[in-house]
């Protein structure tokens, strides 16, 4: 191997060794508790996005309406993202390296990439201009600067990898759950009225009106990736822990829905209670919202510093997460296709660049129609590889129920998810545009669950499962997973990098000796890539 090719190789290793970037999470890695993993995924979900999005749709459809819409959407979130959560959890990959092996291939799954990246900037776009919406309201600072400051702060923060986001996330929960929940409880039992207010607010039931709602709630389904790259760190489930692994499992992964829904609800509850005193546009803003709150039960001059507390708490707690996500997505779109590693940190900024310029082009204004539009690519995706998982897998038998996610192992392209992706987000946007008529037009997310639904073990059964696996040997007689189902712990030394990594990591080299998946990934002339089995 020439010694220009090894060189990149070792400067990726090194920073990937951080929090193991693009790579299955080794046991000797994962030494939390399982519970402190699901605290730590939990600490992701508090941003304030769901208070505006509950909000909005309240506003625009009525109080009955938008409780549909909430529980519909997080109905469909909860049965997708169940078996994601678990084979993150189980086999310590994101969502990214499941996509591959879920009916996706090596180099289709840059689609769901690009995907998951953009989720990751728009809702940090959004929660930086909630921030924006808070320092104008706190400290008077024109827009345009809040939005920059509320780019640049996560920057220093991000630079450290899962170790430094888990003690952030934890240690700040209890603070973020008492300033949310104690001016609610308050305000509710000083003020008992106003929960029929809320509930007798715009009466009446649309099935239209409720699948538009619905449309904006799904647009978070992208979430679970977000809960995955904190679920991949999950100690290996034994006998022992086996009830709190399912707990954080769980809880953590699917499970954030629950606390999702309940922020919406409470955010469309604190937007009609306060809508009257500042106006619709207004009653969307979060800064709003627990400002109007605060004042029922805290002196003057506590509310603003209080509130914008809350704010500023929440928009770091879920935009490092957004960072950290977001370049890890752009980085493995880039590093397969170019067979290069720039290093994360130059999609921290990619990713922090384009946030910037939807925040500056005021998509506060556009939320709903952004995150409608948007929802229809997120639900495709997600619904193709849990379908995937759940069907082709467990019930065909046409999907290996490993996920495979090395170069050479895997088929290019798999047609199965491609196509069944492409179909379900291509025809939902021509129905959300209007193409087939005004009066489909609202259930543009149902054609896009149903038709991802449909597809993915219909073009598994014609192509007989063919192209999931290039190869089914990788070369190394030792079995990938332990006698308890856990990915082996035994280590090899990588050839390349000359760096050490558990069994699921590394596969025989076509040149002879082991090489590691991110070294296989950036072998720019294909020499280590074993060929196809006969």
């Amino acid at each position: 191997m020439a010694l220009d090719q090894a060189i990149p190789d070792r400067t990726a290793t090194r920073e990937t060794l951080e929090d193991y970037t693009l790579r299955f999470a080794p046991r000797g890695f994962r030494r939390w508790s399982p519970m402190v993993v699901g605290a730590s995924a939990l600490g992701g979900m508090a941003y304030m996005a769901d208070f505006s999005i509950g909000a909005g749709i309240g506003l625009s459809h009525g109080t009955s309406n938008a409780l549909l819409a909430i529980l519909v959407a997080a109905a469909v979130i909860l049965v997708t993202g169940f078996p994601l959560a678990y084979y993150g959890a189980r086999y310590n990959l994101d969502l990214d390296l499941i996509t591959r092996g879920s009916g996706f291939g090596y180099y289709g799954s840059v689609l769901t990439s690009v995907i998951f990246a953009s989720f990751t900037f728009i809702f940090f776009a959004l929660e930086g201009s909630i921030m924006a919406q808070g320092l104008r309201y706190g400290l008077g600072l024109p827009l345009w600067a809040g939005y920059l400051v509320s780019t640049l702060v996560i920057i220093p923060l991000v630079v450290y990898g899962m170790k430094a986001l888990a003690k952030l996330q934890t240690w700040t929960n209890p603070l973020w759950l008492v300033l949310i929940v104690a001016p609610l409880v308050y305000l509710v039992a000083n003020d008992p009225g106003s929960v029929q207010r809320f509930l007798d607010y715009k009466p009446g039931v649309s099935t239209a009106e409720v699948m538009l709602g619905a449309g904006v709630c799904l647009s978070l389904m992208a979430q679970i990736g977000e809960q995955i790259d904190y679920l991949r760190f999950m100690p290996p489930k034994t006998a022992e822990n086996r009830r709190s692994w399912w707990i954080a499992t769980i809880v953590a992964g699917p499970g954030w829905v629950f606390f999702g829904a309940a922020k919406q609800i409470i955010g469309a509850f604190l937007a009609v209670y306060i809508v009257d005193a500042v106006g619709q546009a207004a009653a969307v803003e979060p800064i709003e919202q627990f400002t109007g709150a605060l004042k029922q039960m805290l002196p003057a001059w506590l509310v603003v510093p209080l509130a914008l507390l809350l704010v500023v708490l929440s928009q770091v707690k879920i935009n490092v997460t957004n960072a950290y996500s977001g370049s890890l997505a752009w980085t493995n779109s880039f590093t397969r296709v170019t067979r290069r590693y720039p290093g994360r940190l130059v999609f921290v900024v990619v990713n922090l660049l384009f946030a910037l310029v939807l925040m500056e082009a005021d998509m506060f204004s556009f939320l709903n129609n952004l995150l409608s539009f948007y929802s229809n690519c997120a639900i495709a995706w997600v619904v193709t590889v849990a379908t995937d998982i759940i069907v082709n897998k467990f019930v065909l038998g046409l999907s290996p129920k490993r996920p495979e996610f090395r170069r050479g192992l895997l088929y290019a392209v798999n047609p199965v998810g491609v196509v069944a992706f492409l179909a379900s987000s291509g025809v939902s946007i021509a129905i959300y545009f209007g193409a087939f008529g005004s009066g489909i037009q609202p259930y543009s997310p149902v054609a896009a669950v149903v038709i991802a639904m449909v597809l993915t073990p219909v073009v598994a059964i014609i192509t007989r499962g063919r192209f999931y696996l290039r190869r089914v040997d990788d070369g190394i007689d030792e079995p990938v997973l332990d006698e308890d189902g856990n990915p082996s712990g035994t280590r090899y030394d990588c050839q390349v990098c000359d760096e050490s990594y558990e069994r699921p990591d590394v596969s025989l080299s076509a040149r002879g000796g082991v090489v590691c998946s991110l070294c296989l990934s950036t072998d720019r002339d294909g020499g280590h890539v074993l060929p196809r089995a006969q």
